[in-house]
């Protein structure tokens, strides 16, 4: 079976400008977040990290499919 699996010569430059890349990197803080939300229970009311995590996959999925120039 062939490997068809490769990488953009230009990867390091996708990884540091690639605004899809920074709302997944949020998202994924915002998951954690969500996990050490009984810690703070009474301070931040439930689900707000939820929400937030959602919107921030949202804003990955259509910053993936607009062009980002510079990349």
């Amino acid at each position: 079976m062939k490997n068809n699996f490769h990488f953009y010569d230009n990867w390091r430059e996708i990884l540091k400008r690639a605004w899809s890349l920074r709302f997944m990197a949020l998202a994924a803080v915002l998951s954690a977040a969500e996990v050490a939300l009984p810690l703070f229970q009474d301070a931040i009311p439930r689900g707000v990290f939820a929400v937030l995590s959602m919107a921030a996959v949202a804003g990955a999925f259509v910053a993936r499919l607009v062009a980002q120039k510079d990349i």
